[in-house]
């Protein structure tokens, strides 16, 4: 079978894998410590399951318009304005088959064969390979040990062919958070060569200490014209597996993304979507109690890297990852992760799937026993190096 090339020009998620492999050796009884998910490990709150339970009883199974419920379209286009300063409205939103979905149907919308996408590294895995999948040319910009692209970087890498920007903050793998002044001046260089930037705020409710989310696109009106939101429900509501997400953008792309999405997968789950209405109109305290535990298992993750002189770290004031660099152990990161679960049963992610093959990815969406005991193997493994 010849299958088509575009196939061949993307890689397989990384993450996906690891985890895969970690369940399978939980399922044969090995003694497990995964630093691998990418998702709470909560349950989904029970109001927010109790919302879609009752759509259920009401009949709420038909198909639904392509750009989603009417309802949440207004509500996300609510929760933009009130807690993020962006004046949306609903015809403004597409819901998506997760955070992942609409940012796979905006490269669509918006990428042709020649367009370059600029995209700092430590970057998510699948920024570039959707880039790819559109016909694009993903543009990666190494960034240094704050993990953060600086304005003179974004400049100096833009051509007459960049159409659009990727940032990511808080961001996946680092947990980094630009600050309002970081993103002012990189509003600044998006405004003056006219490109366009997607803001991939999905771990917006989840930061620590006294840092604050600041969306780009609240920043002035002519920045705001030129940026896409990219936001789900997945990450602070812990609705991973609802495949609940959205975009916000100008009324042509939406459109454009509800064409394509009309034609893939047509709506999102549509009593999925009513568990969504909820988790937006309800109380948030449910948010904080999960953001709250975060934090916890954060300062002694923390506590215990930074305990081991042979790595560093970007400090992680969101999400719920740290990024190690483990240059000095003479491993490359899929070396040490392999070793690391074959050996020591830890999984983690070789930062090699993030563009930096020198770090491997911790998560801390993991109860506090199996985070003391896997930083005990993690320990020992790094010492048995030198």
């Amino acid at each position: 079978m010849k299958l088509a090339a575009r196939v061949g020009k993307v890689t397989p998620s990384l993450t996906l894998a690891i985890s895969a492999k970690a369940k399978a050796m939980k399922a044969e009884g090995i003694d497990v410590c995964s630093f691998s998910a990418g998702e709470p490990d909560f349950d989904t709150p029970e109001h927010i399951k109790a919302a879609a339970k009752k759509a259920l009883d009401e009949g709420k199974t038909r198909y639904g318009a392509a750009a989603g419920e009417p309802k949440l379209r207004q509500a996300i286009a609510h929760k933009l304005k009130a807690d993020n300063g962006l004046n949306y409205q609903a015809e403004n939103i597409i819901v998506t088959n997760g955070g992942k979905h609409g940012l796979y149907n905006l490269m669509m919308a918006l990428i042709e064969v020649g367009d370059e996408v600029i995209i700092p590294a430590p970057y998510w895995l699948s920024y570039p390979e959707m880039v790819i999948l559109a016909g694009g040319t993903p543009v990666i910009v190494q960034t240094d040990a704050s993990c953060k692209i600086t304005p003179d970087q974004l400049r100096a890498s833009i051509t007459p062919k960049t159409k659009l920007f990727v940032l990511n903050s808080p961001s996946n793998p680092t947990g980094v958070v630009y600050t309002p002044e970081e993103l002012k001046a990189l509003a600044e260089v998006v405004v003056e060569k006219d490109i366009l930037v997607v803001s991939d705020e999905i771990y917006e409710k989840l930061l620590y200490t006294d840092v604050k989310h600041v969306s780009i696109g609240s920043l002035g009106k002519e920045i705001f014209d030129r940026t896409i939101i990219s936001h789900g429900f997945a990450k602070a509501y812990s609705m991973t597996g609802w495949r609940v997400g959205y975009l916000a953008g100008a009324v042509e792309l939406i459109k454009a993304a509800s064409t394509i999405q009309g034609h893939s997968t047509s709506n999102v789950c549509t009593f999925a979507q009513f568990g969504a209405i909820a988790a937006l109109e309800s109380s948030q305290e449910c948010v904080e109690q999960m953001r709250q535990a975060f934090a916890k298992r954060r300062e002694v993750m923390m506590q215990r890297l930074d305990a081991i002189p042979e790595v560093t770290y970007a400090k992680p004031d969101g999400a719920f990852y740290i990024f190690v660099e483990i240059g000095k152990t003479g491993k490359t990161s899929m070396d040490f992760c392999q070793e690391l679960l074959e050996s020591y049963q830890v999984a983690a992610i070789p930062g090699i799937a993030f563009g930096s093959g020198d770090r491997i990815r911790l998560s801390y969406a993991t109860d506090m026993t199996s985070i003391e005991k896997g930083m005990d193997r993690l320990d020992k493994y790094i010492r048995s190096l030198f």
